[in-house]
Parts: C-alpha cells; structure tokens; sequence
C-alpha cells in the first residue's frame, strides 16, 4: 500500500495529550492517529467509503 505525508495543525495542549497517550500506551503518535482513522470508516456504511 502506498504511504502519503499527512500534516496537520493542534493546539499545544492536544499535542501534549497525544504525547502522554502515546507514552502510556508505548506507541507512536503515528500509530494512534491510523488507529482513530480506522476507526472513523468503521462506522460509515460500506458504500461511502468510494464516495
């Protein structure tokens, strides 16, 4: 599968929670970002994934 680049802007105090987060979990920021992207087309029905 193809990577792309993805960047984005957040507040100090959001980077500073996804920084504690991945911490305490042992995981990159990368890794809990792809995570709740995952999880986001879990909930849409399987049609609007091509839309």
């Amino acid at each position: 599968m193809v990577k792309v680049n993805l960047n984005i802007r957040v507040e100090q105090t959001e980077m500073e929670i996804l920084e504690i987060y991945a911490k305490q979990t042992g995981r990159t920021k990368t890794d809990i970002i792809r995570e709740y992207i995952r999880s986001l087309a879990i909930r849409r029905p399987p049609h609007s994934l091509n839309e």
